[in-house]
């Protein structure tokens, strides 16, 4: 399975793809400093928001690109390996 995240802290961007990398998933990390990302997303069978490090706009803008694919999503206010950890176990 491909997931994207978006948001969380450019320090922890390997650990975030260590993680769903050893749960079977490839990730895609934006970590909110990019332009367009709901462009970049593309067609994956999940999406993970890290709302407390992204701005509204960029929420904004994924959510309706997520819903517009009917892609998944989830929005999660924490931003650390242990909650990318559970949102892709559940």
């Amino acid at each position: 399975m491909c997931a994207a995240l978006v948001g969380g802290m450019d320090r922890l961007k390997r650990e975030y793809i260590d993680v769903a990398k050893k749960g079977g998933v490839k990730l895609k990390v934006f970590t909110g400093k990019e332009n367009r990302v709901a462009d970049q997303i593309g067609s994956c069978g999940l999406v993970i928001v890290f709302t407390n490090k992204v701005s509204h706009k960029a929420r904004i803008e994924v959510a309706a690109h997520a819903k517009s694919r009917g892609i998944p999503m989830k929005m999660l206010h924490s931003c650390g390996v242990s909650t990318l950890r559970k949102a892709l176990e559940a």
